[in-house]
């Protein structure tokens, strides 16, 4: 996939969460946002926002994430000792539930597949690899030794 149509499949994704019901109004991608920001908005009235703690696996999904939070006026933060893969946010359980984290699952599944097929031809190509993306080859574990320190027996 080129990046001119994971540019376009990314767009669909984000006119399905928001709400979008025609081809015109998929085409009209800033649009999307602001019936998106109109729909939090009367979400937050009825369910007010809580505080999630979200914890994303790798730096891409957390980029992402954190993209998609500052996109929809929710402002990201971590707390003082929290790990680099932990993202605090203040959202309604709703919009959560039925927004952000669909999409932001659709998006990292679109953008996680493009990585792994730039990183299989690129394994490819440059290092003359041609099974790069083959996983290690899973053995039997080695016979377990008596005791640690059997040597030290009484």
């Amino acid at each position: 996939m080129d990046e001119t149509a994971l540019l376009e499949k990314l767009a669909r994704i984000e006119a399905l969460f928001s709400g979008a019901t025609t081809d015109g109004e998929r085409v009209a991608a800033g649009e999307a946002k602001k019936r998106i920001q109109l729909r939090l908005d009367g979400i937050a009235k009825l369910d007010p926002p809580i505080e999630y703690r979200f914890t994303l696996a790798d730096a891409w999904s957390r980029k992402l994430f954190i993209a998609i939070l500052r996109r929809y006026e929710i402002r990201p933060f971590r707390y003082r000792g929290q790990r680099q893969t932990t993202v605090m946010a203040r959202a309604s359980k709703t919009f959560v539930d039925e927004t952000l984290w669909p999409e932001f699952e659709q998006l990292s599944d679109v953008l996680r597949k493009h990585l792994e097929t730039i990183t299989d031809r690129v394994i490819a190509e440059v290092l003359d690899v041609h099974d790069g993306g083959a996983e290690a080859q899973e053995i039997a574990a080695p016979p377990l030794l008596g005791p640690a320190n059997a040597s030290e027996r009484p």
